[in-house]
């Protein structure tokens, strides 16, 4: 069964998605509406911030609070009250560029992508943050997409959404090894988007274009399929008390939907793990 969650606007392009077991929230971004959302879903109340700039992601941090990728850097955030300060510029991005999708790993450190607005040319880039922001990979990326740590934070995916690939790297003292490929989409499948791992250790996929979410198998092979009424899919997070529900985002840009841009609740039959925060 698929949930709309009851609101009174629609995502630009609903992502980064991030369970704050802390608060018992549910908290996403809509990049293009610079907007921070947060769902409490005992009660369905739906709060939203204004932000300054496109917003990527939002993720907790261990000292309280958040962090967010905001523009072209990273930026400490509070809600109650709200407040933004930037902590970090993105080195060498131009205005053609923007922050995407991000994810923590174990021991604290932020793994995010830039992107170019028009998603058609390869001026981005993927990133480590531990305080300070460096390279984690020379390739360029023209849609940065996931990223996902698996549990034990021994190895790391990531998309660019653009060539349809998810990449496997190991991942050993906030270092990446060799980029591997890890599953391609093939036709039908849509283009890989945000990505989460549930507690079986198998990797649940957004499929932008799609208009579902693939659970793969932890050698890779599609294993299940749920249809959403909506065609572009961003993003996946488990939440609730015991994460034993999941909750979606997609997209209205550019699409005429009814659902394009609704934040979805399905019930994925299994359980997630705890998000990791970041730790600076």
């Amino acid at each position: 069964m698929v949930k709309v969650i009851a609101r009174d606007r629609a995502d630009v392009l609903g992502e980064g998605l991030f369970w704050d077991a802390r608060a018992g929230k549910l908290l996403w971004t809509d990049i293009l509406g610079k907007r921070v959302n947060r769902l409490a879903p005992e009660t369905g109340e739906v709060e939203s911030w204004e932000m300054p700039d496109v917003t990527g992601w939002i993720i907790g941090a261990e000292t309280g609070g958040y962090v967010a990728g905001i523009g072209r850097s990273i930026a400490r955030v509070s809600l109650d009250p709200f407040s933004v300060e930037t902590i970090a510029d993105i080195p060498g991005q131009t205005s053609i560029n923007r922050v995407n999708d991000a994810a923590a790993d174990p021991e604290g450190r932020l793994w995010l992508g830039t992107m170019p607005f028009s998603c058609d040319v390869p001026t981005g880039g993927f990133w480590r943050f531990d305080g300070e922001v460096s390279r984690a990979d020379a390739t360029p990326y023209t849609i940065p997409n996931g990223p996902a740590i698996d549990p034990a934070g021994c190895f790391l995916l990531h998309t660019d959404s653009a060539m349809g690939v998810i990449f496997r790297y190991a991942l050993e003292d906030g270092q990446l090894g060799e980029r591997q490929p890890f599953i391609a989409f093939e036709d039908g499948w849509g283009s890989p988007d945000g990505m989460t791992f549930d507690a079986e250790g198998h990797l649940w996929v957004a499929c932008w274009g799609a208009s579902c979410l693939t659970r793969f198998s932890p050698e890779g092979v599609p294993v299940r399929r749920i249809e959403l009424p909506a065609s572009q899919i961003s993003n996946c997070v488990f939440g609730g008390a015991d994460l034993d529900r999941m909750f979606v985002t997609s997209s209205a840009n550019g699409v005429d939907e009814k659902h394009g841009g609704a934040l979805f609740e399905i019930d994925p039959g299994v359980c997630g793990v705890p998000a990791f925060l970041y730790r600076g």
